[in-house]
């Protein structure tokens, strides 16, 4: 608890404020933070969660300026609908499937959670209060498989892996959740919820094991829209044959030699995979609330059995939006350990920023397969470092000349703002399509670009009140898609940085080189000039010669350019 608060008041700064201090707007950046009261909820008993109207400051004017009406895909229906909460004047619950902490979290991890940490903020941004669960299954055969195989404790095990993914997700900007909750902490909302199921006839038990009826719950597979005769087990384990239908799965399994177990009236024993996130959302969400997450691979057998369960422990029970993103596949093949093609968060951060990775993800709709590749991967790094250079060149300007009074805009400037408002609340309300709102950031930055440098656009009237607009409106957008940095002139150094690892060089031998091929150049060796350039590009080494000398930049390496289409 005290981590996740200590994170969120790390992310503060980067949501309240520009790198240079220039404050976005209350009503944008209230929507944005999560409620410090959020982290506390992990110390209270079971309740449902609260219905109380937000504060005015927060949302009333941020309310009734809302133009565009959010839309998302519904798996459950197959279509988008209209997102109306349950609790229209109090909080959305959004409930995102965890991480089973055994090994490094991989692409697909940063793929997911990215996803719905943009939901999570575009909600906020429409001045929505959320509630956001996200688990951890820190109870698993693959957990316990691996701490076997180590000669680990099993919780010492998911512990050590819960943290490093939450230090990649705090890498890729995802904001904490209100709650991260961990299955070891809520056994006996577990078992209470097993004897609810058993008590309406949808279970039995067999030796010490709970297994679900699936003929006991005629609505079963409406969500994967699976027939119960097409189903396999739904399990994490081999086909049991004691069960009475090969597709009832596990909701308590009886203890075995060197395994963790608990106490439960059925014998000692742990929890099936399935009711942990049944039982953990209803904890803090109730039986039914607005959002529950989690990719396309969830949708069968784990969501399809959270719904058997949940309903058949209260009929009541219903959840308004399942949200699935796509999967990620490595060079155009499926990503598996198997393959040899299993990359983890970490190695691609080791040499890539991670706001490449996290805008190479929201370079494709999070519902459509993304292919990584390397190519792609370059394409993202250089497209983050151009657009930090115009919003750093753009500070820079702003805070060494004086602006002119008035308040009034060249028209040019209005409408290029007005238009980016418009395409990134267009492209977000219509399920999200971040890589259409990354695109709308392109003609703004074209602009900036030209008050800046060119001797048209620094004659301009009002240029750095329209600079200092322009900044403002990209910052929004920045922030929504968790792009913006603490600080553009850090995150330029450390592109630049992960660049020349990339390249195996220093910086000193790019300016070495530098000095020779402006040595070349005054000797009118122009044929060594450009060797030297080529050279360089094809590392990931751009050379930019100005009025000033020659300086350099990451760039997409040579060899790449021309076979690397960037997918909007």
């Amino acid at each position: 608890m005290a981590a996740a608060a200590r994170r969120a008041a790390a992310l503060l700064p980067l949501l309240l404020s520009s790198p240079s201090g220039a404050c976005i707007p209350l009503r944008r950046t209230l929507s944005l933070i999560p409620s410090p009261r959020s982290y506390r909820v992990l110390s209270h008993p079971v309740r449902s969660f609260s219905t109380s109207p937000f504060s005015a400051s927060a949302s009333n004017g941020a309310a009734a300026e809302r133009t565009h009406e959010l839309h998302l895909y519904n798996t459950k229906s197959r279509k988008k609908e209209q997102f109306r909460p349950r609790a229209p004047d109090g909080e959305v619950g959004m409930y995102v499937c965890g991480v089973t902490p055994y090994d490094d979290s991989h692409i697909g991890h940063a793929r997911a959670y990215v996803a719905f940490d943009v939901l999570y903020r575009y909600l906020r941004y429409l001045a929505y209060e959320v509630r956001y669960v996200r688990n951890f299954t820190d109870i698993d055969d693959k957990i316990i498989a691996r701490a076997n195989q180590l000669g680990e404790d099993p919780f010492s095990l998911s512990k050590r892996f819960s943290d490093d993914f939450l230090s990649d997700m705090a890498n890729l900007q995802c904001l904490p959740p209100s709650v991260e909750p961990r299955v070891s902490d809520h056994i006996d909302q577990i078992i209470n919820m097993i004897k609810q199921i058993l008590d309406n006839n949808c279970a039995y038990v067999v030796g010490g094991d709970v297994y679900f009826s699936v003929d006991n719950f005629p609505e079963y597979g409406e969500l994967s829209g699976r027939k119960l005769d097409d189903n396999r087990a739904g399990e994490r384990v081999a086909v049991d044959e004691r069960k009475r239908n090969p597709a009832d799965f596990a909701l308590w399994k009886a203890a075995k030699d060197g395994e963790p177990w608990w106490d439960s009236p059925w014998g000692p024993g742990r929890p099936g995979w399935h009711i942990e996130c049944s039982a953990m959302s209803a904890h803090y969400l109730g039986l039914s609330f607005d959002i529950h997450g989690g990719g396309e691979d969830l949708i069968f057998p784990h969501h399809e059995n959270e719904i058997a369960q949940s309903r058949a422990a209260c009929c009541d029970s219903s959840i308004n939006y399942w949200i699935h993103n796509g999967f990620v596949n490595v060079n155009s093949q499926k990503m598996s350990k198997s393959l040899g093609n299993f990359v983890t968060i970490r190695k691609v951060i080791e040499m890539y920023h991670p706001l490449a990775l996290r805008m190479f993800l929201l370079g494709t709709h999070y519902r459509s397969p993304i292919n990584y590749t390397i190519e792609q991967l370059n394409v993202a790094s250089d497209r983050l470092y151009y657009t930090y250079q115009t919003l750093c060149d753009c500070e820079e300007s702003c805070q060494q000349q004086q602006k002119n009074s008035g308040d009034s805009l060249p028209a040019n400037i209005l409408n290029c703002i007005q238009k980016l408002h418009d395409e990134f609340e267009t492209s977000m309300s219509d399920d999200l399509h971040t890589s259409v709102a990354l695109a709308a950031i392109s003609e703004p930055l074209k602009v900036m670009n030209d008050l800046l440098h060119t001797r048209k656009g620094k004659k301009q009237e009002k240029r750095l009140e329209s600079l200092a607009a322009l900044d403002e409106e990209i910052r929004v957008v920045l922030s929504v898609l968790g792009l913006l940095p603490p600080s553009y002139h850090e995150a330029l150094q450390q592109l630049r940085e992960k660049a020349l690892r990339r390249a195996s060089i220093t910086e000193e031998h790019v300016l070495q080189k530098i000095e020779e091929r402006t040595a070349a150049r005054k000797a009118k060796q122009y044929e060594k000039s450009d060797e030297i350039r080529k050279e360089l590009a094809a590392a990931g080494i751009a050379l930019m010669d100005g009025p000033d000398g020659t300086t350099w930049r990451p760039s997409v390496p040579l060899s790449e350019e021309e076979g690397v289409v960037v997918k909007t």
